[in-house]
């Protein structure tokens, strides 16, 4: 929004206020656990939004619904961006305890059914999830990469690189961490290669546990890394591997993973859920799997291991379609589009 022209101002947990690429940081305290960001820092965050006195926010955390709505009420224009199923995914939401999860995902729809009536526009990132919201004010903006932050960089060539795995993004067991891991022990029996990861545990107490597997000793991990530095370890990478849980949350979900493995050339071994399966069989860029059977994952990444000509093919069709139909060019136009109608 700043490269289009608008003043953009960015309320956030942040150790204090300053102004990054043009952007107006505008910095509230991090929270020290969860009810405190859910309670606490929305109400910080509503305080620093009346200060700002902006002609429109946006808004993309679930606990601000509420700071959206009064912001409706004093005649702002409120945008909420949706960018996970949140009922469905708070289904498998493991801080919730089983017994209302399903009491509690029913809530959290009422509360987005109404907020969506009172807010100006939502922003969806699937057709699935917009589906949910009226039609007139509900816009499809698909969280593809920016082409140019996968430009050539300094990389061996594909067939030249060592037999490395990796994953990047949010860890955890629901994401198949654990089925991971296994996965690459059963490879290095046939396969001297090695697993990269790049990313945060959830919940942080995780660590520890991936930490008692044997399997874990040679894997090599990092934890949130700068934008520059994902796209180097894409770039050393043969394989990448997106194996989320069969959960109502990520069946229909477009990890961007998945894309910014394509959008680095590199094939993806991931989850057989049909919207993937329409994604990566349609582009030929991977192979598909059961995400609980670790012996298929291992099996799929070492036969792309042992047919480097064959990977190589898939992963260059993959950033031809990356490069073409699932890039933010083609995004972008619709969130200005929709800025555009809020501003007239």
């Amino acid at each position: 929004m700043a490269q289009a022209g608008y003043a953009v101002t960015l309320i956030a947990p942040h150790d204090r206020d300053e102004t990054l690429d043009g952007i107006a940081v505008r910095a509230v305290p991090v929270a020290a656990g969860r009810r405190e960001r859910m309670l606490r820092t929305a109400r910080q965050v509503y305080r620093r939004a009346r200060e700002v006195d902006a002609d429109i926010y946006h808004f993309h955390d679930p606990e601000l619904i509420l700071t959206g709505v009064l912001l409706k009420l004093h005649g702002k224009r409120v945008v909420y961006d949706v960018h996970e199923d949140l009922p469905r995914q708070i289904l498998s939401k493991w801080w919730i305890a089983p017994s209302v999860r399903t009491a509690t995902s029913l809530a959290a729809e009422g509360i987005e059914w109404v907020g969506a009536r009172i807010f100006d526009r939502i922003v969806c990132v699937t057709s699935t999830i917009a589906r949910r919201f009226p039609a007139r004010k509900t816009r499809l903006v698909q969280n593809f990469p920016v082409r140019e932050e996968f430009a050539p960089v300094d990389a061996p060539a594909y067939q030249e690189r060592p037999a490395e795995i990796i994953y990047i993004g949010a860890i955890s067991r629901e994401r198949g961490i654990g089925e991971m891991i296994e996965a690459f022990a059963l490879l290095r029996e046939a396969v001297p290669a090695t697993f990269t990861v790049a990313g945060i545990f959830q919940p942080s107490s995780l660590q520890a546990e991936v930490a008692q597997l044997p399997a874990w000793g040679p894997v090599r991990y990092f934890a949130q890394q700068p934008r520059e530095q994902v796209v180097q370890l894409l770039a050393h990478a043969r394989a990448g591997l997106v194996i989320f849980y069969p959960e109502p949350n990520h069946i229909d979900a477009q990890p961007n993973k998945l894309f910014e493995y394509m959008a680095a050339g590199i094939p993806v071994v991931a989850s057989d859920f049909p919207l993937w399966r329409e994604i990566i069989a349609g582009t030929q860029c991977g192979l598909l799997v059961d995400p609980l059977q670790p012996r298929q994952i291992a099996d799929a990444l070492r036969w792309l291991l042992e047919h480097p000509a064959e990977a190589e093919a898939m992963g260059k069709r993959g950033q031809d379609a990356a490069r073409t139909r699932f890039t933010w060019s083609s995004e972008e136009c619709a969130l200005l589009e929709m800025y555009r109608e809020l501003s007239e």
